[in-house]
């Protein structure tokens, strides 16, 4: 009987503590929530390349990625013929009068290729496709035509950046071209001669290609896609669609392709457009001094132990080299602790310098060593 007693008491203390625990975690839910709830992302597929080069047999999806974002530029450009200067003779004008003296006006066209990179429509191309043009038209791929406001230029890269408002652009995916291998599979999309949208296969032959003449801060990418007139300003993708460069220039004897052409990374490209719609303009440091490369010759008449670093042979009055105290035949050496070995070297350490920083310059001047410190200044713009 006791038992019964006991198992009776047990049962009804073991029922009013469920009731009571229904009742708590009625009211108070979120008590059994006591770890957070799973959090999911949409993670990135990694892409990688093929095993083997026979993997591969075609490379259409990759055009069908990017070809959409790729445009063709046609300018107009507005040219005034001055007259003769034996117009303006007053015995000339005596027996013809101003029937050959007044100022002829002609349109000159041209052609060139884009990439749009942003949803708001903004496209790289180079500067020389649209300098000095009084209208730019833009034609898309699916056979769309706008015109196209220009953004900014920069010169000293032979970049420029349009903009272009129509409803849902084509964008282009920017890849990599810090991670170029000399051997990738590249292809090249365009417009060469004005037949329209093409495209053409190669390599990716050499990297950070510099001191070429085509513009004053050079790191171009070389490939043996054939790029010719047209393609300028087009887009340089790698196999799997994604833009790597901006087709620029061609070496060639003939005009036409001869498998040595050059695209500016998209890395570089990138960073010019950020900064023009920005600022307004590309910020590079600048110290006004021209510079020469320092041959064994020049070494050996300046007594100096190696031919590294750049000579001093002209400044700017009253410009940050010349108030630092450098002078003509110095010879630097080093900025800010990193040797210079050549113009090239210079020019792209100072342009990489913030404007209104002070850096440190080291170097020879008559055969002892001198350290100066120099404010940069932002660099002009070149036309």
């Amino acid at each position: 009987m006791r038992i019964t007693k006991n198992l009776s008491f047990i049962f009804q203390f073991a029922t009013l503590g469920l009731a009571a625990a229904f009742v708590i975690l009625y009211f108070f839910p979120s008590l059994l929530n006591d770890r957070p709830e799973e959090i999911t992302f949409k993670e990135a597929i990694p892409v990688t390349a093929p095993a083997s080069p026979g993997m591969v047999s075609s490379y259409a999806d990759a055009v069908a990625a990017a070809q959409p974002a790729v445009v063709n530029i046609f300018t107009r450009t507005r040219v005034v013929e001055r007259a003769h200067p034996l117009m303006d003779d007053p015995v000339f004008k005596q027996f013809f009068g101003d029937r050959f003296g007044v100022p002829r006006e002609r349109m000159e066209t041209s052609l060139g290729s884009g990439v749009i990179v942003s949803p708001q429509g903004y496209m790289l191309t180079n500067n020389h496709v649209i300098k000095d043009a009084d209208e730019i038209q833009v034609a898309f791929a699916d056979g769309r035509t706008t015109k196209a406001k220009l953004v900014g230029t920069d010169p000293d890269t032979d970049l420029a950046i349009l903009q272009v408002e129509i409803d849902k652009p084509p964008v282009i995916t920017l890849g990599n071209s810090d991670t170029l291998r000399v051997g990738d599979v590249v292809l090249a999309i365009g417009n060469p001669f004005g037949v329209g949208q093409t495209v053409t296969s190669g390599i990716v032959s050499a990297t950070h290609r510099s001191m070429l003449g085509i513009s004053t801060y050079e790191n171009f990418i070389q490939t043996d896609a054939a790029i010719n007139p047209g393609n300028s300003g087009g887009a340089l993708i790698n196999a799997f669609g994604q833009l790597i460069g901006i087709n620029t220039a061609i070496y060639s004897k003939s005009g036409g392709s001869q498998g040595i052409g050059f695209a500016i990374p998209v890395s570089l490209a990138k960073d010019v457009m950020t900064q023009i719609i920005q600022h307004g303009v590309v910020q590079r440091g600048w110290l006004g001094i021209a510079v020469q490369d320092i041959t064994p010759q020049l070494a050996e008449s300046f007594k100096l132990d190696t031919p590294n670093g750049v000579i001093v042979t002209n400044l700017i009055l009253k410009g940050p080299a010349d108030l630092a105290g450098l002078d003509r035949g110095d010879v630097i050496t080093h900025i800010n602790g990193k040797p210079v070995n050549n113009m090239y070297e210079m020019l792209n350490t100072v342009s990489q310098v913030k404007p209104e920083t002070v850096i440190k310059v080291k170097g020879v001047r008559k055969g002892k060593g001198f350290s100066v410190k120099a404010k940069v200044v932002q660099r002009p713009v070149q036309e």
